[in-house]
């Protein structure tokens, strides 16, 4: 399974592609867990993966999150079933999109937690113990991937450098805490249908400004 020459980004996003070739997926985005545990969007097969990707993270809520905090990987073969139930947001807005089931396995090492790769599919059903083990390659090639240029996961990720660097404004600007202003931030993205990346760099560029509450 060569990934070709390239910076992370582009291994990673080729990735992505690889696993809509090599499984019955529709979609596929693979999301870095940065060392405060906040979770940005890394790289996404297309531009559908990616708006389903980061909107987990606009919601709080979605397959990403929970395998990042469980540590072990969320299989979800009927999105009209299970998924409403768990994530009543987030899987009406994947059904939507016309995807029925997901999957994302975690990418980790020992004791250090990655990220995660999401397989979305337009079809509901599990995967065969063939395409699991094939899921499970691949999210180890992504681990080796994201090792390869150190294990600084926010590095080389000018969006979630932008991000952050946002999160920190709006902490200032409200008088609040981090976690604070990252949901004023999600909280404006999903009122106005926005990416949380654009929402950043206005807020970097001093186009958007919070004000404080009450």
């Amino acid at each position: 399974m060569d990934l070709g020459a390239g910076d992370r980004v582009d291994r990673l996003r080729h990735l992505c592609r690889l696993a809509m070739r090599m499984l019955p997926a529709s979609g596929a985005g693979l999301s870095v867990v940065a060392r405060d545990s906040q979770v940005s969007l890394l790289a996404a097969a297309d531009p559908v993966s990616q708006r389903l990707e980061e909107l987990q993270f606009v919601l709080g809520e979605g397959p990403c999150v929970d395998a990042s905090a469980d540590r072990s990987p969320v299989l979800v073969a009927d999105l009209a079933g299970e998924g409403l139930q768990r994530w009543p947001a987030y899987a009406s807005a994947v059904l939507e999109a016309g995807m029925c089931a997901v999957f994302a396995f975690p990418l980790q090492i020992g004791a250090a937690q990655l990220g995660v790769l999401d397989l979305f599919r337009a079809g509901a059903g599990s995967l065969t113990g063939a395409e699991l083990e094939r899921a499970l390659t691949l999210a180890d090639r992504a681990v080796t991937v994201l090792l390869t240029d150190g294990p600084d996961g926010d590095e080389p990720l000018g969006a979630t450098t932008e991000l952050f660097q946002a999160q920190g404004m709006v902490m200032v600007q409200i008088g609040g805490t981090l976690p604070e202003a990252m949901a004023r931030i999600r909280a404006y993205a999903y009122a106005r249908d926005r990416r949380l990346a654009d929402v950043a760099r206005a807020i970097v560029a001093r186009e958007l400004r919070f004000e404080r509450d009450g």
